[in-house]
């Protein structure tokens, strides 16, 4: 008998099955291997979303069976899986052991998380969906836990400091994604299409009192374009992270 779907064990990961290499032989497509499947799946996300993402998709781009892929990959979760560890290995991590400033390698490593969110709006959702637990991405949060142990933090509030850094720009670089891939889908530069949204919403009452409400802070706000606005909003707000980080460890 089927077992409960609450009580069905889900798939831990694929970083935790060391599945043995099938010999060559009986069907195995050459010239295929698995880093080659990783790299061509990070491609077609990037080129098309997660949605219209399919293993189908997928061997037709390689211009091989379905079943050719399955050689290397028990399922689509575990090729998504893997290709969010390969996105992560673009980051560039600071050396903790440098001797830099902990706050010059904070805001690095934030800006490299961003940028690999925006770069990859892909990559947000699958974030939580996975443990996270393939090399790539444990680099990254080791680093992580090494320069903020440099701020003087006690022991028991480091994850609470990384929580308000990293769920921070978690949050920015997905919606900042979410926009650039609406403005593509659109055909419109970021300029002409935030421009755009702005005449559209100033034109109904409920929305265009509000803006008239928030002119003032809009017109403080600076920036000459999209993108520099984006920027400055993100710097501005990880300064007062930072400054909040440097105040509770003075106070102790």
């Amino acid at each position: 008998m089927a077992r409960d779907a609450g009580e069905r064990t889900a798939r831990a990961s694929v970083w935790l099955e060391e599945r043995e290499r099938r010999r060559r032989g009986g069907g195995q497509p050459s010239g295929l291997d698995r880093d080659r499947i990783t790299e061509v799946t990070v491609r077609l996300l990037d080129a098309e979303g997660l949605d219209k993402f399919s293993m189908r998709r997928l061997a037709a781009e390689l211009d091989v069976t379905a079943m050719s892929v399955y050689w290397y990959v028990d399922t689509k979760d575990d090729l998504l899986e893997l290709a969010l560890d390969a996105a992560f290995g673009e980051l560039r991590l600071p050396d903790p052991e440098s001797g830099e400033d902990w706050r010059a390698q904070l805001r690095a490593l934030a800006a490299e998380y961003r940028a690999l969110l925006v770069r990859h709006p892909w990559a947000s959702p699958l974030v939580g969906r996975f443990l996270n637990i393939g090399p790539n991405n444990l680099a990254f949060a080791r680093v992580v836990q090494q320069i903020i142990r440099r701020t003087g933090m006690p022991a028991h509030r480091i994850t609470s400091a990384i929580v308000a850094v990293f769920q921070f720009v978690y949050g920015y670089g997905t919606i900042e994604g979410h926009f650039y891939t609406r403005v593509a889908d659109t055909g419109q530069t970021p300029d002409g299409f935030y421009e755009q949204a702005m005449r559209t919403v100033s034109e109904v009452p409920r929305t265009g009192e509000f803006l008239q409400e928030s002119k003032d802070i809009m017109a403080a706000r600076g920036g000459e374009t999209v993108a520099e606005m984006l920027d400055r909003d993100f710097s501005y707000a990880l300064d007062l992270l930072i400054a909040g980080i440097e105040a509770m460890v003075e106070r102790g």
